[in-house]
């Protein structure tokens, strides 16, 4: 049966939050790889459980894949790729998003997790797929390069494909915006060189429809949407804030958290201040922050008006991993497991997305489409940021954890 399918190759699967939704979308992942051994173990584990695809159930997650344990660096297409008579209809990856992401030092390129990109091209270059598929984090958009100028990381990025023979389409996806409780903003690029890559699906949801603005947009998913119909955790799966935590947090609204100290700037007299990481009040009334990596989740009230952190099982939920689905290793570990990964949903649409240029190649328009005007706005706007609070940024140990 899986000859009949479209096949694609993973790179830095994770838990397989890409993989689960490429094949919800009809693919077969003929390999998934990843240098994490919980990850490996997670993938492991789900294939041989059999858990049944959603919305195909004559079909099992991972069935037949081999699941790889190394790191890119060691790869080689070869070990991949078993077949010598044709190539994969896609790659997909998603290489380690710290050094352009804000919480980083944002050295790109230059730190060592940077150059994995360079070797996901080597390996997207000796498969040959008729499509790629490459995630990373908003952060990239603005990412310095080698000459210190924001943006620069991503014409690179772009370079290097089009550099093997692919036409490029990036764009900045909100998982909110296709019907997922959880604001999660990502880069996506979508490659061809079949022809001209593939369009990005459309948003179904919107924070506030606008009547004949677009048609057919429904309110967002709330984060209280997704919890009511859930059943609370059992208490010894849930974590508490400590006395004194829970007293400070006792004042913080929802949607709010407890500052960490400002800085001045030139723009901002009174200080460019954050949240001091895990001590955030989810929003019932909003689909939930970006989930991350850490086991420091946003803070809810239970039924009772207790405070907890949002739990694995919930994390999970709104990424869009199946329910069935499990995660090895500690609870910390499921945590950076689940807000590693790609929301399956969102792959699944892109999956589909991918499928529709398949069947329509044309070797004619092999042609890179344009940034799209929101993300040239974001470069220009980090730009400008730069040359008024730059000097201060270099010398403040507030922002030594971001450059």
């Amino acid at each position: 049966m899986h000859h009949e399918l479209p096949t694609a190759v993973s790179l830095f699967s994770g838990a397989g939050g890409c993989d689960v939704g490429l094949e919800e979308a009809g693919f077969h992942v003929v390999t998934a790889s990843d240098f994490d051994g919980t990850c490996v173990e997670t993938l492991t584990r789900n294939a041989r459980r059999g858990v049944p695809v959603r919305g195909n159930a004559s079909r099992t997650y991972l069935d037949g894949t081999a699941i790889v344990g190394a790191s890119v660096t060691e790869l080689h297409g070869s070990d991949l790729w078993p077949f010598t008579d044709r190539c994969p209809d896609l790659v997909v990856g998603g290489p380690p998003c710290q050094p352009f992401s804000s919480a980083g030092r944002q050295k790109a390129l230059d730190d060592d997790r940077g150059r994995l990109f360079q070797e996901f091209v080597r390996v997207a270059d000796e498969l040959r797929p008729r499509t790629i598929l490459f995630e990373n984090v908003r952060g990239l958009v603005t990412a310095r390069g080698p000459g210190g100028v924001p943006g620069e990381a991503l014409n690179l990025v772009r370079d290097a494909f089009e550099s093997i023979g692919y036409a490029t389409s990036f764009s900045l996806l909100n998982s909110a915006d296709f019907g997922l409780p959880q604001r999660r903003v990502r880069l996506f690029m979508l490659a061809s060189r079949i022809g001209p890559p593939p369009s990005f699906p459309e948003p179904t949801h919107a924070k506030t429809p606008e009547p004949g603005l677009f048609d057919g947009l429904v309110p967002w998913v709330t984060l209280g949407d997704f919890l009511e119909p859930r059943d609370e955790p059992p208490d010894e799966g849930v974590t508490r804030p400590s006395e004194e935590l829970s007293r400070q947090l006792a004042e913080v609204p929802p949607g709010s958290g407890l500052k960490s100290q400002g800085v001045a700037e030139p723009t901002r007299p009174g200080g460019h201040w954050g949240y001091k990481q895990g001590t955030f009040m989810a929003d019932p009334g909003l689909p939930a922050r970006t989930v991350t990596a850490s086991s420091s989740q946003d803070w809810i009230r239970d039924r009772l008006g207790r405070l907890r952190r949002l739990t694995v099982g919930e994390v999970a939920g709104l990424q869009g991993f199946p329910d069935d689905w499990e995660f090895c290793g500690s609870r910390t570990r499921q945590y950076k497991q689940i807000g590693n990964a790609v929301p399956p949903p969102v792959a699944r649409l892109l999956g589909e997305a991918v499928l529709a240029a398949l069947d329509r190649p044309d070797p004619e328009a092999v042609v890179s489409a344009p940034f799209p005007d929101a993300m040239k706005a974001a470069v220009e706007y980090t730009r400008k940021e730069d040359v008024r609070n730059g000097a201060v940024r270099v010398r403040s140990p507030h922002y030594a954890g971001q450059r």
